[in-house]
């Protein structure tokens, strides 16, 4: 059987223009590897909302990272006071992974 290792997975939805003041926190938190995955719509708290293509005005990203317990914390205590005043969606999770040095 495959060794694996216990991490945090860290997930936060964004408006675009916001995305890089989360990966420089995410960086001061000492995650440094992490994804950016488009996205194309959905629905939430304040409604409908689309990617407008042409002006990018409602473009939102999924930020996702792979990390370590005690940087996940130290991100999600620098992104805590951002949350409700622009509206982002943070959600972190246990998970296991294989390679798990490459996850630090």
């Amino acid at each position: 059987m495959t060794n694996t290792i216990h991490r945090r997975r860290i997930e936060v939805l964004a408006d675009e223009p916001l995305v890089p003041a989360i990966v420089r926190l995410a960086a001061e938190a000492g995650i440094t590897h992490y994804t950016l995955l488009p996205t194309l719509g959905g629905a939430g708290a304040h409604g409908r909302w689309r990617d407008d293509q042409l002006s990018g005005a409602t473009a939102k990203v999924m930020m996702l990272a792979i990390t370590s317990a005690e940087h996940a914390a130290a991100f999600i205590d620098r992104l805590a006071p951002l949350l409700e005043s622009h509206h982002l969606m943070l959600l972190s999770s246990d998970v296991e992974v294989v390679r798990g040095s490459k996850f630090d």
